[in-house]
């Protein structure tokens, strides 16, 4: 059922605690953690608690926990010392996505491109 924890999702796995991951943040509707796979100096990937696949899925069933997703990518910008950052969300394989839990990944500490590769 939507919204509740995925058995197979990695990121489930990761809030259930069952998959170690560097923790930045957490609150109650959310969990922030550093990406294995940086792609900035900073890199930290945002998520709602809640099992969503994608960020449209997660914003039409709780546009308040999409709006906890994005103040909190702006709180840990602001804890990173980050003057300038990306928030990215990518949504299907062929946009990126690798892990069908909705994300937020805050990219900064370096300059970014536009457009984006």
């Amino acid at each position: 059922m939507a919204g509740e924890a995925n058995a197979d999702c990695l990121f489930c796995k990761i809030i259930a605690g069952e998959v170690p991951a560097t923790v930045v943040r957490e609150t109650d509707t959310t969990y922030a953690f550093r990406d294995i796979n940086p792609q900035a100096p900073t890199h930290v990937l945002v998520i709602p608690k809640a099992h969503y696949p994608d960020a449209a899925t997660l914003a039409a069933a709780e546009p308040q926990i999409t709006a906890d997703l994005l103040r909190e990518a702006g709180v840990v910008a602001a804890e990173e010392k980050l003057e300038s950052y990306r928030v990215v969300f990518n949504t299907g394989s062929g946009a990126g996505q690798t892990v069908f839990h909705a994300h937020a990944h805050l990219l900064g500490g370096r300059g970014m491109q536009w457009p984006p590769g």
